[in-house]
């Protein structure tokens, strides 16, 4: 096919993003499935009616949602798209100015957890003839900057297309990268708001029908074997899941290849439901916010197989959890980043066809049977100790280990918790029972405040045939609440369950163990008599704000209250629906006997600081580089 269109730059961007597909394993997947927006001067007469245009002239091919919060929007992308295992994705558009930097939260989380998302910020005239206009950044030394530039460090792929005629290899580079599941991230194409709106003759082969291949690359035959040679001679092994095999789709290669080779498995955040939390070989979560399960084993093990992970902070409790002075390290991922790390042998490749190679290559091989006794031994005891989390009969308020087994207790297998910030994504990652591959949305490489109902939203808008529960405290709450109003609009059901416990829980814990004494982590009114954030509890009303935002508010006052207000959530809601609950901040989880690296004063005149510095010293020395 040959000829032109004549259409504006905006025209061409939403009619080329209206067919692309992603395809792995045959199956093809829309790439980028609709676009949130907010508009301003700096993209409605460009974006924004490129999208009125297309809506009128081709119904449902990119569907538009109207966001209330730039950097909500940008999260309700990110949890559709890993939800949809990052084979499909959405837009989000922005005017320049604040509209663009409120969004750059987001493209930091996006590439911070490798989840693609489409960031379509406008920005100034590229022909500066009004300059400066409202909302340009003016630097003395530079006239070619915006604000849009702060884009750059937090996206894996930026360009600003000044002219009509780049747009095309714009395009073509930003949708390599969201279908690369090694590069992907945040993907930020800056569209000048003159450009937008500027026509030209573009080429239809642009606007052909074009499918980007998301491969599967096979690790190094000469390395599976050395890989399987340090498992065979392994006596204590261990495999560590991360995000990277459910993206891949692989958790019935893991399962097979754990039960063939009798290694059990510890997971990550991300890579919790890797295996049902009661299958015979799963320790459950591992790190900082692990089962003492998982950690007893990590501390034990003499070769670790990493597939999928990135070896973060709070998976390697900081790197002192693997404590066997010859620990060996075999990191099967599909980027050779996260192959290298921990000294390990890279197996540079998709998890899928990596776990099918090492099952065969093991084959015949198994642990012996006194380990995978001592596994089940430890699981059983962790499973215990949740069992009792779940059930403290804690008074007046509950704990809210028990607010956790009450929403896993209403949970159906299929159905998905959310959560990202606070202490609830650490007691989640160790106490939620995972039935489901799917089942577990907990985003913790930003841990991002104000992640959670907006990423609720495109989990439930990917999946429409889950539940969601998006677990939420009132701090996170107050950071962003405002795509409820979205949900309420798109009558999108997701149930919100509203953790109110005046404060910062998990920052207060925290500061308490460092010596800081919860300073500024509690939501006190100012006492007259000390000056001080001391005084009494703010009179804050969370249920009623809800309610003001259009959501159906249920209210518990105690456990079983909670359980029957879940009930009517999940059986009778056709919206969103928030439940709103009081705990006791004060009621810790259960331990994982692990530790996390934050500093503590070397110097002070405080008592609980020296005290909290000599056992920061103390842990320092379990400390190892895995050189």
């Amino acid at each position: 096919m040959s000829g032109t269109v004549r259409l504006t730059v905006a025209q061409a961007l939403v009619r080329f993003l209206g067919v692309q597909y992603s395809e792995r394993d045959g199956v093809e997947h829309r790439l980028v499935e609709g676009c949130f927006g907010i508009f301003g001067h700096g993209n409605l007469a460009g974006v924004g009616e490129a999208l009125l245009e297309e809506e009128l002239r081709a119904p449902g091919r990119l569907p538009y949602w109207t966001g209330r919060n730039e950097q909500g929007m940008v999260h309700a992308a990110v949890g559709y798209a890993r939800m949809r295992n990052r084979l499909s994705t959405l837009a989000c558009t922005a005017s320049i100015g604040p509209g663009a930097t409120n969004m750059v939260t987001g493209a930091a989380l996006a590439t911070i957890n490798r989840i693609p998302v489409l960031l379509l910020p406008g920005d100034v005239f590229a022909t500066r003839v009004a300059s400066p206009v409202l909302q340009e950044l003016e630097l003395p030394s530079s006239g070619d900057v915006s604000v849009n530039d702060a884009f750059r460090p937090v996206s894996r792929y930026f360009d600003r297309v000044w002219r009509p005629e780049q747009l095309p290899s714009a395009l073509l580079g930003a949708m390599r990268v969201l279908a690369d599941p090694v590069e992907t991230g945040a993907v930020t194409l800056a569209l000048p708001q003159d450009v937008q709106a500027e026509a030209y003759d573009w080429p239809v082969e642009l606007f052909e029908r074009r499918v980007w291949h998301v491969a599967r690359p096979q690790p190094e035959a000469a390395l599976v074997a050395r890989a399987v040679e340090l498992l065979r001679g392994a006596r204590r092994p261990l495999i560590v899941s991360g995000g990277g095999t459910i993206y891949a789709e692989a958790t019935e290669e893991l399962r097979a290849f754990a039960e063939a080779s009798g290694i059990p498995v510890a997971e990550t955040q991300a890579g919790k439901g890797s295996l049902p939390y009661d299958h015979p070989l799963a320790l459950g979560a591992v790190g900082a916010t692990g089962t003492t399960a998982a950690n007893t084993i990590a501390r034990e093990a003499d070769v670790v197989l990493g597939i999928g992970t990135r070896y973060s902070d709070f998976t390697t409790a900081s790197r002192s959890i693997f404590a066997d002075p010859d620990v060996a390290f075999v990191n099967l991922n599909v980027a050779s980043l996260d192959g290298h790390k921990q000294a390990g042998l890279p197996l540079v490749g998709d998890a899928r066809e990596g776990l099918r190679a090492l099952t065969e290559a093991l084959a015949g091989h198994q642990t012996d049977g006194d380990y995978r006794d001592r596994v089940r031994s430890l699981a059983a005891d962790w499973d215990a100790t949740v069992e009792r989390a779940y059930h403290l009969g804690h008074g007046p308020l509950p704990a809210q280990s028990e607010v956790i087994g009450a929403v896993n207790a209403a949970a159906d297998p299929r159905d998905v918790v959310v959560c990202a910030a606070g202490s609830m994504p650490g007691d989640l990652h160790k106490l939620w029972r995972t039935r489901d591959p799917k089942g577990y949305h907990v985003e913790y490489g930003f841990s991002c405040m104000g992640y959670e109902i907006a990423g609720g939203l495109g989990v439930r808008m990917a999946a429409p045939d889950r539940d969601v529960f998006v677990m939420v405290g009132d701090g996170s709450y107050l950071m962003m609440a405002s795509e409820l109003v979205t949900a309420v609009q798109e009558n999108v059901k997701i149930i919100v369950v509203l953790v109110q416990n005046h404060g910062f829980a998990s920052i207060g814990a925290l500061s308490e163990s460092l010596g800081s004494q919860r300073y500024g982590t509690a939501y006190r009114r100012r006492n007259p008599a000390t000056g001080r954030l001391d005084g009494d509890k703010l009179p804050i009303d969370l249920a009623a704000n809800a309610e003001s935002l259009g959501a159906q508010v249920l209210t518990a006052s105690s456990i079983d209250e909670l359980h029957q207000a879940l009930r009517k959530a999940k059986s009778h809601a056709t919206g969103p629906v928030v439940i709103h609950v009081e705990t006791d901040p004060l009621v810790p989880a259960p331990s994982s006997d692990a530790w996390w690296d934050v500093p503590v004063a070397e110097v002070s005149g405080l008592e609980s600081t020296t005290e909290a510095r000599a056992r920061y010293d103390a842990a320092k020395r379990d400390q190892r580089r895995h050189l």
